[in-house]
């Protein structure tokens, strides 16, 4: 579970870093409230992403991802792109979790 949602946070924080010029250039946002939300945001799924091995990061990566998508307010778009992500978050954690409980109940099939 880990793995694919650090997966999942690190390519975020690549498609939040890119969204800051966008939204200073195309949509006219300030560049100060760009870089704050924008690269804040990629700061914040960066370094969650490295936090994950403790079960409180996976609370700011739910925060990340509803981030992500109010970004959507300053660059449309955003709204499309940050509930991909939100649905991919989404998956890697609910079925890293289903995953890792199979593997809790069946030790003999995964010990092979």
């Amino acid at each position: 579970m880990r793995g694919m949602c650090a997966g999942v946070l690190f390519l975020e924080a690549i498609v939040l870093g890119l969204a800051t010029p966008v939204m200073i250039q195309v949509e006219g946002v300030a560049p100060g409230l760009a870089l704050l939300c924008g690269l804040g945001l990629a700061l914040v799924a960066v370094v969650t992403s490295g936090l994950l091995r403790h079960p409180w990061a996976y609370a700011i990566g739910w925060l990340v991802q509803v981030g992500a998508v109010a970004l959507g307010l300053l660059l449309p778009i955003a709204f499309f792109v940050g509930g991909m992500f939100a649905a991919l978050w989404a998956a890697a954690y609910f079925l890293g979790r289903k995953i890792e409980a199979d593997r809790a109940a069946n030790p003999e099939f995964y010990a092979r």
